[in-house]
């Protein structure tokens, strides 16, 4: 047993396993703060910009991470990581503020941000070129399984409203403890002028040669973060009951589930670039549709679960895209700066979706996404080129 976890194929599922809870305590995070903040009265755009607080956690720790990577090796960020983050799950119900969970949520933040770039990073590394799609479509699959999934234990505040808190802390620790079966590894090391050009040298090499990749983590933290962060709160005022938002958003990550193989798959054989694309324009048409129809909550889950299909695999063929533009070397800078785009779209979605329902008017929120999700479209269709991407295809 032993040897099959210290194994390759070992290696991979314990990181797909850790990458899943890691998914759930995300998943079920969001909403349920939104919706216990929302029932105790507190403002949406606070609700909102409490939520950014996991997202200035990832982003703040990202600038030191590589270094550190490439120090120590994976295994050790992932046992921080992990440890952060099972440790500020179970401090959640010793005391209800806003500024203390705000606190929180920033740690989490930080040691999701070494799971995630941990992970990413180890497995785009010893991926092979012809199933990097398939195994980086696995690991975004895991993360909307356990995602997903995270929504449905909402409800179980009415129970105990430390209950969620504890089950995932739980969840966490049994995932967090495969992580000793593992034997550590480094990055590859930069060689030649790669290795001269420093860490900030490698972020502007990586964003000359990838940019393009960037894009859509950014655009799939905006949609990630203000979908279960603030609709929630959306959905409430407009007397849709929390049960039903948990569906709607479960909705979306089934959605997801179903089709990130496969586009993973498509992605191995026409390309990253024209697989966005069209998920990007269904998930603009699905969003767009589900705002006119919002009176009719089970339409509106299907709607959701058909947005999910489209842009669910966004951050994961993010990753391959990236994986294919950049040298061996800069793979750690590459998922680094996948994780920040990704950040700074977590950070944005819930505070403009907070001051979006404070301002916008009768305007249903799910316009927000949409307008979002074809401009996204519309900056990959007309500046991302083809070039890029036929170099994808190339190497």
């Amino acid at each position: 047993m032993k040897d099959l976890l210290k194994s390759g194929q070992g290696r991979f599922w314990i990181l797909v396993a850790i990458v899943s809870i890691s998914g759930f305590s995300q998943g079920m995070l969001l909403p349920l703060i939104a919706v216990i903040f929302e029932q105790d009265g507190v403002s949406s755009a606070l609700n909102g910009l409490s939520a950014t607080g996991l997202y200035i956690g990832t982003l703040v720790i990202a600038p030191f991470m590589e270094p550190q990577l490439r120090r120590f090796g994976y295994k050790p960020l992932l046992l921080v990581g992990g440890g952060m983050v099972i440790v500020s799950l179970l401090l959640f119900p010793l005391w209800k503020s806003v500024f203390f969970w705000f606190f929180l949520r920033i740690l989490i933040g930080v040691g999701d941000q070494a799971l995630h770039f941990s992970t990413q990073t180890w497995i785009t590394s010893f991926s092979p070129q012809h199933r990097l799609g398939r195994n980086i479509a696995i690991y975004g699959m895991s993360f909307s399984i356990g995602f997903g999934s995270g929504p449905l234990f909402v409800p179980l505040i009415e129970v105990f409203e430390a209950l969620p808190f504890i089950i995932s802390g739980l969840l966490c620790l049994a995932a967090w403890s495969l992580v000793f079966f593992l034997d550590n590894d480094f990055p590859e090391v930069s060689v030649g002028a790669m290795a001269k050009k420093g860490t900030l040298g490698r972020f502007k090499a990586a964003l000359v040669l990838a940019w393009v990749a960037f894009l859509p983590p950014l655009g799939y933290g905006f949609l990630e973060a203000s979908i279960h962060a603030i609709y929630p709160v959306y959905a409430l005022r407009q007397s849709i009951e929390v049960g039903m938002v948990s569906i709607m958003l479960a909705a979306f990550s089934v959605g997801a589930i179903a089709t990130q193989l496969p586009l993973g798959a498509l992605s191995d054989r026409i390309g990253r670039r024209n697989v966005l694309l069209f998920g990007l324009l269904g998930g603009t048409l699905a969003f767009g549709a589900a705002s006119f129809f919002e009176a009719q909550a089970w339409l509106t889950v299907a709607f959701f679960a058909a947005a999910g299909m489209c842009v669910g695999s966004m951050f994961s063929l993010g990753i391959s895209f990236m994986a294919d533009l950049l040298p061996k070397e800069l793979l750690p800078t590459g998922n680094l700066l996948c994780g920040i785009a990704f950040s700074i779209g977590s950070l944005s979605g819930p505070f403009l979706g907070g001051l979006f329902i404070e301002h916008a008017g009768g305007l249903s929120f799910l316009l927000l996404i949409s307008v979002m999700l074809l401009l996204l479209f519309l900056l990959i269709l007309t500046r991302g080129g083809r070039q890029s991407e036929q170099a994808a295809l190339q190497k």
